[in-house]
């Protein structure tokens, strides 16, 4: 099958209902596989993929390297979006501070994440983390400068509130907004933020769809967590809550098993349903394979509601990140 496309938020940006998120591509989830890992993306342009999310702060830079060396040739097939601002970088591709708004600072990544890229201009360029020391109109004024100029086509924001999503969006326009959203992960019904990009029509892009891999059944204990992958630290494995929390994907494997399709699948197509796009990554092409398969899967409003009832809101265990992590997200 191709993937249909379709419009993210209103400003002219469309892309396919799936795309691939290269968090886990060079650093992340276990070892990395470069040769894998470009197979996969080449692999993803053959079926229709063209959304590719990655951002400065993957792989401290390596992974937009990896994604600009993959689609060399191949550029104008893809939507590019990353992101910068989530952390502070110098010139060597080194952490040297929090999150960063400052417009000069914001020029400086985006010219740097160019680079890395191997291109002339990012498609979707999103904030991804809102400085809680800068006016977020005045990292947005600056941004839309660079949508003017011509060095990005759309702007983004990631992990903010209502309140920043509209500040920002009447400072430049945004496309989409890119949280973390799955059948796991449900805040952004409860917080308004899904509520809010609709309202101001916003595309939503959901991150880890998958659960960071949890909804796919394969994971039911630490020993199925490769060495040196960050789940291991992730609050939602922690004892107590691991238990908890696999009572859930059991729930949606049962009905994944009587529908006849994965439950990868079915939580994918869950998401997509809600015309919201889905960014699952995977450095494998098999797993890419039956991820851009989810696409083709129609859920009737009995079945949505179904899984919704089977992981309501609000009813993981655990926090979506480390107590670090969680400080740099707005709710």
């Amino acid at each position: 099958m191709t993937l249909r496309t379709h419009a993210i938020g209103r400003q002219g940006l469309t892309a396919s209902v799936e795309g691939l998120g290269t968090f886990g591509l060079t650093a992340a989830y276990g070892t990395p596989d470069d040769a894998e890992s470009t197979a996969t993306i080449h692999r993803a342009l053959d079926l229709g993929v063209t959304m590719f999310d990655t951002a400065d702060f993957y792989g401290l830079g390596n992974a937009e390297r990896l994604l600009g060396r993959a689609l060399a040739g191949r550029r104008d097939e893809a939507v590019i979006a990353t992101k910068v601002g989530g952390r502070t970088f110098d010139d060597e591709d080194r952490i040297v501070g929090p999150a960063n708004g400052q417009p000069a600072y914001l020029r400086i990544a985006v010219e740097r994440s160019l680079r890395r890229l191997g291109v002339d201009h990012i498609d979707l360029l999103y904030l991804h983390r809102v400085d809680p020391a800068v006016p977020v109109e005045e990292t947005f004024g600056a941004l839309g400068e660079l949508v003017a100029e011509g060095t990005v086509g759309y702007l983004g924001i990631s992990e903010a509130s209502p309140a920043s999503i509209r500040r920002a969006h009447a400072a430049a326009p945004l496309s989409a907004v890119q949280t973390e959203y799955s059948l796991f992960s449900r805040d952004v019904e409860a917080n308004g933020v899904l509520a809010t990009t609709r309202d101001l029509g916003v595309g939503f892009v959901a991150y880890s769809p998958l659960g960071r891999g949890f909804l796919s059944g394969t994971i039911r204990s630490l020993a199925d967590v490769p060495d040196g992958d960050f789940r291991r630290t992730w609050p939602r494995m922690a004892d107590g809550n691991l238990e908890r929390n696999l009572v859930l994907v059991d729930r949606i494997r049962a009905v994944a098993d009587r529908e006849g399709v994965s439950p990868a699948q079915l939580a994918l197509a869950w998401v997509m349903e809600r015309g919201i796009t889905a960014i699952p990554g995977t450095k494998r092409r098999t797993y890419l394979e039956a991820n851009v398969a989810a696409a083709g899967i129609e859920l009737t409003p009995a079945l949505l509601a179904e899984l919704s009832e089977a992981v309501p809101v609000g009813a993981a265990a655990g926090a979506r990140y480390t107590p670090e992590g969680m400080a740099a997200i707005e709710e």
